[in-house]
């Protein structure tokens, strides 16, 4: 589609109306299997309408359908919380972009003005304030003019707070529409500080701040559940949650002649989701017919979360229009130029919603002297649809998490990272995130994303830096480091420092043994007593302490590193430290409290094994680095002879006598206590929708999984068993989470402590009466396959 530069009232004269076809020739050839149809939008083609009308009909109804054109711009925006400055220059730049599309509608995402993750900040009066004030300078300003333009805020209503959006055109405010479902479920918490709505299809006066009635010249404007209503078509307004609720606004907006639907969101990153959100755009369109736009906040805005835009626009059932779900752009618009008339042909062959049309209530119309289309765009070409691309959930680890990497470190204004590299899968895993997030800041710059070149630069304080080879960057902003102490052994040491070599990175060995021993020796001095390892001698008490004081003394040393390692390299700033604890580990403590697992940030804390090691083994095959075939099949040996509790970990430990007895992966103890995650291939997202509820609960799914035939008697009590030991060990270590490195949000779980996982701390980890549930439920599985067995002989 050819862009078009935007076009005044003056240019654009449609006939007036709320859209209907005035001739009817839509409605008289599109019954079903009656005519020929454009499949690519169910539309009559123009050979079609030639052979079933005369010459002169078709000329009136060429005409008729002028000005039916209309061009939409959705966008998806990287707004960080209470960033104004930088969020309404974003906004500025996203509407300046649209209308030199041709677009004269532009949707932005959800509370857009002062960034989504601004949480408590919206009890203040200042977060209120400073977004009156940013809307009061997009009103003011040039680039807003001749533009309809829907922007997300926070809107203090009669003393009540709601999150709002507020829809103007050249310095008028048309409409204040209020959220009217409110999402406050994992990670969401609107309740806490926004009320919902609740009056629907009705709308009051809202006394505008003086501030903005001095540039309006109004005193008040419509607030509450209501539509716009321009000269040639009809728009509804949903937000976010609003689409995802069993009754959508959208179905009843639609049956009383909504054409054009809206849907602002703040919608994060949890892999897999992408399809669900596609799916529930595309299928209200089919049913219902019309429009719709989606814009979606994008990038961190200052916490756990990554927003990982997918804006689109859908029409009929079709994608037009598909925005990223992961890229470094800050400013990202979607256009698409769709005809009206589709809309109406199409919702004209359904019987049974034009039934349920005449029966709906209306809704509130503000009248709105202004038309998306123009009079003369009879050649004006159409979007075409397009089949939505999706990325696998490797893919989405391999893009999201480095995504959410590189806007914590430039918004931080370090200077990289520090990494512990010890050779495992994890942290490996971790590097990896890094090196992709080295080749997407090149790809960007590559691109000429202005923004990217700017940031690299201050990162790394060189001004005429362009960075052009992901290795040579990742040398620059990431600095890995072995910490080996005696019970190392040589081959990690070697798979780390390989690793380094192939993605580039500053690397260090270095020998922790002195501090180990010198701490060690402060507690004989002043006790008496030399505690040993459970090899040579010593109690288990011993033996987990000697193993969490090497942990933690390779805390203490990652960030003695992270912030002097520059410095005696000549160079400035300081780096963030990551951590690399998945979540399997961490839902069974399968960590030291304050260990190398204590971090600023930890991009791999919300992924499972599974999906890390196929995340690992994409990158073997997409970055070329055999190195991490080592990480993922060579068998690390760990201890055994100490119990779960003493938690034997790698290289924490002398082998026995004789080496290690059996070898091992690191991690097996973790995925041994309960195979929550090695759910079936298809099903990997079964057990995180079910861990954690209760523990006869849990066992009742992994018991008899839908469409799965019960397992056999002793099947059953091993299925038992592992249940309990998952469930002890998830009490006795719960207390972990209180100190968990803020992580990558990325399944529809998180043990992320008061901010997810909303549990106690402190448990009775034998659970007595749960655990006495699920033996009686074993008992009676089993008595019930015995009798069947007997039946049959």
């Amino acid at each position: 589609m050819g862009a078009r530069g935007p076009a005044g009232p003056s240019t654009c004269d449609p006939e007036p109306g709320d859209g209907p076809t005035r001739l009817g020739l839509r409605q008289a050839g599109a019954g079903r299997g009656t005519t020929r149809k454009d499949p690519s939008r169910g539309r009559l083609s123009p050979q079609d309408t030639k052979s079933h009308y005369p010459a002169g009909l078709f000329a009136q109804a060429s005409a008729a359908r002028m000005g039916r054109k209309v061009t939409v711009a959705t966008c998806a925006l990287n707004q960080w919380a209470l960033d104004f400055e930088g969020n309404l220059q974003r906004i500025l730049k996203s509407i300046e972009i649209a209308k030199h599309r041709g677009a004269r509608y532009r949707l932005g995402p959800e509370l857009e003005i002062c960034g989504y993750g601004c949480w408590d900040h919206y009890y203040e009066s200042d977060t209120l304030l400073h977004s009156l004030q940013v809307l009061a300078a997009l009103l003011e300003s040039p680039v807003t003019q001749d533009i309809i333009c829907d922007v997300g805020m926070p809107v203090m209503h009669r003393n009540v707070r709601y999150n709002c959006r507020v829809i103007f055109l050249n310095r008028k405010i048309l409409l204040i529409r209020p959220k009217m479902a409110l999402a406050n479920e994992g990670n969401y918490r609107e309740l806490r500080w926004f009320t919902p709505w609740s009056r629907s299809r009705q709308t009051e006066e809202y006394f505008l701040p003086r501030m903005l009635q001095d540039l309006t010249k109004q005193e008040t404007v419509p607030f509450g559940d209501a539509v716009l209503s321009t000269r040639d078509t009809c728009i509804g307004s949903e937000v976010c949650e609003e689409l995802w609720t069993p009754h959508s606004p959208h179905v009843d907006m639609g049956l009383d002649g909504v054409e054009i639907f809206t849907n602002a969101s703040g919608s994060h990153h949890v892999l897999r989701k992408a399809h669900a959100r596609v799916d529930l755009v595309t299928m209200a369109t089919t049913k219902n017919g019309g429009i719709y736009l989606l814009a979606n906040q994008k990038g961190c805005d200052g916490d756990r979360l990554y927003y990982d835009g997918c804006a689109l626009i859908a029409m009929n059932g079709s994608i037009f229009a598909q925005g990223s779900q992961f890229s470094l752009d800050d400013v990202e618009v979607l256009t698409a130029t769709l005809d009206l008339e589709d809309i109406r042909s199409y919702r004209a062959e359904i019987s049974s919603r034009n039934l349920a049309a005449s029966r709906v209530s209306s809704y509130p119309r503000v009248k709105v002297d202004f038309a998306l289309s123009c009079h003369e765009d009879l050649l004006e070409p159409v979007s075409e649809p397009i089949e939505w691309k999706y990325h696998s959930p490797a893919e989405e680890i391999s893009l999201g998490p480095a995504c959410w990497l590189w806007d914590f470190l430039r918004r931080s204004r370090q200077a990289g990272f520090f990494l512990p590299l010890s050779g495992g899968v994890d942290s490996a895993a971790t590097a990896c995130l890094v090196y992709s997030m080295c080749h997407q800041v090149c790809e960007a710059v590559r691109r000429g994303n202005p923004e990217v070149l700017a940031d690299v630069r201050t990162i790394v304080n060189q001004p005429s830096y362009t960075p052009q080879d992901p290795r040579e960057l990742c040398g620059r902003v990431l600095t890995t480091c072995y910490m080996a102490s005696e019970n190392s052994s040589r081959e990690t040491c070697d798979r780390a420092r390989e690793l380094a070599q192939q993605i580039g990175s500053h690397h260090i060995g270095l020998s922790i043994d002195p501090a180990v021993k010198a701490l060690v020796g402060i507690f004989s001095l002043v006790t008496g007593t030399s505690p040993r390892f459970a090899v040579h001698g010593g109690s288990g008490r011993e033996n987990l302490a000697l193993q969490n004081v090497q942990a933690r003394v390779r805390m203490v040393v990652a960030y003695l590193f992270a912030q002097l390692s520059l410095w005696s390299r000549g160079a400035s700033g300081g780096l963030l430290v990551l951590g690399s604890a998945n979540v399997d580990e961490s839902l069974l403590g399968y960590l030291t409290k304050y260990d190398c697992s204590s971090a600023d940030i930890n991009p791999i804390g919300g992924i499972s094994k599974t999906d890390l090691r196929a995340f690992v083994q994409l990158c073997m095959e997409r970055f070329q680095l055999p190195a991490l075939q080592r990480c993922c099949d060579r068998a690390l040996c760990a201890l055994t002879a100490a119990s779960w509790q003493h938690r034997p970990q790698l290289s924490w430990s002398p082998w026995p006598t004789g080496g290690c007895p059996r070898p091992m992966r690191h991690g097996d103890d973790v995925r041994r206590a309960v195979h929550l995650w090695e759910a079936p291939e298809g099903r990997q997202d079964r057990p995180l929708q079910h861990v954690l509820q209760t523990p006869q609960h849990v066992e009742g799914h992994l018991l008899a999984p839908a469409g799965e035939a019960c397992p056999a008697p002793s099947g059953s009590q091993q299925v038992a068993d592992k249940v309990k030991r998952f469930f002890s060990k998830y009490s006795l270590n719960r207390h972990k989470m209180t100190t968990l490195t803020p992580a990558y949000h990325a399944e529809s779980y998180s043990p992320d402590d008061n901010r997810f996982d909303l549990r106690p701390f402190l448990y009775n980890s034998r659970w007595p009466w749960q655990f006495r549930c699920i033996e009686n439920q074993v008992l009676q599985l089993e008595g019930r396959q015995q009798q069947e067995l007997d039946g049959v002989d």
